[in-house]
């Protein structure tokens, strides 16, 4: 009996150290060394995970930087300090890179747009675009049940009272969420410096355009003549900035546009209009149908276009 215990002692004690020799081994053999400065580096970010500098996650982006691939300036949601830090410690210049925000092509809330229909189901911008688009007049504006505020994991969007989205400009880290939820592909990414902005992406031409919104593009041309030499044109009835052209934006096209679909985004200020833009004062929902377009014919050309679109 004591000798079969000790033989089974013996078994088991000496495949212990041939396990620990192995894996002494294999330790050894396979051991990846790890800068620990990517560690540091990793604990000065902002670990938003956002994506916003190209990387999958903020630890990705501390490898690339210890590792010289990606400069501490293309975080463009961490702070100057942060950035300046970071440089500092890796001893490395910090690089500039613009932050880039999301853009809404659309301000035609409640007070402005006609309702076609009453969509009545799942609250989802989604579930409602797959119900005859959503019930909207105009095909291509926002259906305003949230869809971007809920996804958005940094609090950077809120609907305001006529069911739009507003971006916080601070908040935003460009992550994409919104441009990926939305149906109607309202949202962009774009440098905060691209200020001059359409705010809209109605194909309908003039009154038809206005009849759905107020604030629609009406290709009218002036935002384009008043503007430097190809900074605005005119493509299938709507207004389309060159932001290659950026340096020579201002808040000039703005200014004769009649329904202010075109419109100079202030760093503080948000959005502002030209002073030719129509005022609207309505806070209530717009008491318009669709049989209020001009007329038949142009009822028509409406549901000819809408079709196209889908």
């Amino acid at each position: 009996m004591l000798n079969e215990f000790l033989i089974a002692a013996a078994l088991m004690g000496g495949l212990g150290v041939i396990l620990a020799i192995v894996l002494a081994f294999a330790d050894k053999k396979f051991y990846v060394w790890e800068d620990p400065r990517i560690d540091q580096v990793e604990q000065m970010l902002p670990l938003a995970n956002c994506g916003a500098c190209g990387c999958p996650g903020c630890r990705a982006f501390a490898e690339k930087a210890v590792h010289g691939e990606i400069s501490p300036g293309r975080c463009t949601v961490n702070s100057p300090s942060g950035i300046a830090k970071i440089a500092a410690f890796l001893q490395v210049d910090a690089g500039s890179h613009e932050k880039r925000v999301a853009r809404l092509a659309c301000a035609g809330g409640t007070n402005v747009a006609v309702q076609q229909s009453h969509y009545a189901g799942l609250e989802s911008c989604r579930a409602a675009a797959l119900v005859s688009g959503g019930g909207k007049g105009c095909s291509w504006g926002c259906l305003g049940l949230g869809d971007c505020e809920r996804v958005c994991e940094f609090h950077a969007i809120d609907m305001d009272v006529n069911g739009l989205p507003v971006v916080t400009e601070s908040k935003c880290t460009a992550c994409g969420d919104c441009v990926d939820i939305c149906p109607k592909v309202l949202f962009s990414l774009h440098g905060v410096s691209h200020r001059l902005w359409v705010s809209c992406k109605n194909l309908l031409n003039g009154e038809l355009a206005a009849a759905e919104c107020e604030v629609a593009c009406t290709a009218c041309g002036r935002c384009a003549a008043d503007a430097p030499a190809g900074l605005v044109t005119i493509v299938n009835n709507l207004a389309v900035v060159d932001y290659s052209r950026n340096s020579k934006a201002s808040a000039v096209p703005t200014q004769r546009c009649p329904t202010g679909a075109i419109v100079w985004i202030d760093e503080k200020r948000g959005p502002v209009k030209g002073l030719d833009a129509k005022k609207i004062t309505r806070k209530s929902p717009r008491p318009v149908e669709l049989a209020e377009l001009p007329n038949s014919a142009a009822r028509s050309s409406h549901n000819s276009m809408t079709e196209r679109s889908r």
